[in-house]
């Protein structure tokens, strides 16, 4: 018997004109997980997607901050249940492999991860910029952080109740489930991934991701938090980048002075030591903002800590 049966668990399904798909949805989530309560929050639809959504039993809200990141925040905030399934309203997603997702968490896995890149991803997405996005993307966070997560931009995800509640969600668009990998490696959570079957939407649904614009909002999450999460390679690689140009630079120039005697060149010398200083500066910075860094990861800790207390309570 799934451990699931003894859980609250909340499935959460952000919504924008998806009226097409949303009622076999929330159909095959209440099938999958029948004590499950089944949240709907509505991104100001234009068509009929709230009003089948609570015809069909789930519970409808509103939130009018456009965007998925916006949605997911208000969900977090508002929800409060023992297990969180987040997917999402196109019929893409499986809602038979919710039922193994909740019990990954409840065994003691922070996020449960659904792997579409691992099954059918690249057969049934018809979008090739997205099939390049995924890769880039995923290669860039795994080099940084030194992991091997095989999806990290998909949408069906599980997650403990402490995760909801300590999770800062600073994305306001589809960027948020990229932020939530890389905040999830930083602070060294127990990521599980889960193979699922993916499946493109059905005709007459039309995708909400902006193929450019959206790539472009994911790569510049990804810059930020590398700022932020690993400053000292941040930092520290311009500055060294800088300084070893800078010494380059006066490498030719004490060079013409050893042979002539004289320094000709000295907007090259001053624009040479400029460049060293700016480098050391960099390579400071990084340093004071990566034990920074470092103090904020031990507050998480702490902070995860008191929330699963006060959950036991």
């Amino acid at each position: 018997m799934s451990k699931s049966l003894n859980a609250s668990v909340a499935v959460l399904l952000p919504c924008y004109n998806e009226e097409v798909t949303i009622g076999k949805v929330v159909r095959d989530f209440k099938t999958a997980l029948p004590s499950a309560d089944i949240y709907v929050y509505d991104n100001n639809s234009t068509d009929r997607t709230a009003e089948i959504a609570a015809d069909e039993g789930a519970i409808v809200r509103k939130e009018p901050r456009q965007g998925k990141g916006n949605v997911i925040r208000a969900m977090f905030e508002d929800i409060d249940a023992d297990v969180y399934v987040m997917a999402d309203g196109d019929d893409t997603y499986p809602a038979d492999a919710a039922p193994a997702m909740v019990d990954k968490v409840l065994e003691g896995y922070d996020m449960v991860i659904g792997d579409r890149l691992s099954s059918t991803y690249f057969q049934e997405n018809k979008r090739p910029f997205h099939n390049f996005g995924n890769r880039l993307v995923r290669g860039s966070i795994n080099g940084l952080f030194h992991a091997n997560v095989t999806d990290i931009m998909t949408g069906y995800r599980a997650f403990s109740f402490t995760f909801v509640k300590t999770y800062p969600v600073l994305s306001r668009g589809f960027e948020v489930e990229t932020e939530m990998t890389i905040h999830s490696l930083n602070n060294n959570l127990r990521l599980y991934e889960m193979p699922i079957q993916y499946r493109d939407r059905p005709e007459g649904s039309v995708s909400k991701l902006d193929t450019v614009g959206d790539g472009i909002k994911v790569m510049g999450t990804i810059f930020r938090m590398i700022r932020e999460y690993k400053p000292l390679p941040f930092f520290g690689g311009i500055g060294c980048v800088l300084g070893v140009l800078g010494v380059v630079l006066c490498g030719t120039v004490t060079v013409d002075f050893w042979n002539t005697g004289m320094v000709a060149r000295f907007p090259t010398l001053i624009g040479a030591v400029m460049l060293v200083i700016a480098g050391l500066l960099l390579f400071v910075t990084g340093v004071v903002l990566d034990v920074m860094a470092k103090n904020d990861r031990k507050a998480f800790i702490v902070e995860s800590n008191s929330f699963a207390m006060l959950r036991r309570r």
